[in-house]
């Protein structure tokens, strides 16, 4: 997607910081930057891994319609099965660290799963006679 790639090179100050500790797959879990999802959206930064959507939102996300277009995003991205987490730009400019480090652990934790359900017979029980 080109306004992917176009963002890639355009990455603002609070994106940049926490990009540095999350390019170099830490943990052994690996982050994309700019990373498109459907036809309209481009996340800040994506895990695959653990389908873990990251945005860092600035000022511009407390006016009224970016905050209805933001909940019309989050559902898109929710309706793909993937979760959304938003950082502060301004707490990230505070402790990019602490800001990086809390979404790796938050990406390394593994995700429930549900149990798989079972086609045919229940499995057969010691002593029972199959007819």
């Amino acid at each position: 997607m080109e306004t992917a790639r176009k963002l890639r090179r355009k990455m603002s100050y609070p994106e940049g910081l926490p990009w540095q500790h999350l390019r170099g797959a830490p943990m052994g879990i690996r982050f994309r930057r700019q990373h498109p999802i459907g036809l309209d959206y481009v996340a800040d930064f994506y895990c695959a891994a653990v389908k873990l959507v990251i945005e860092v939102d600035g000022q511009i996300h407390d006016q009224p319609e970016v905050v209805v277009r933001d909940a019309t995003r989050d559902a898109f991205i929710a309706l793909r099965g993937l979760k959304i987490i938003r950082l502060l730009a301004t707490e990230i400019l505070g402790d990019a660290d602490q800001g990086a480090a809390a979404v790796v652990a938050l990406a390394s934790t593994p995700l429930p799963h549900r149990a798989k359900r079972r086609r045919g017979p229940p499995p057969q029980q010691a002593g029972e006679d199959r007819r």
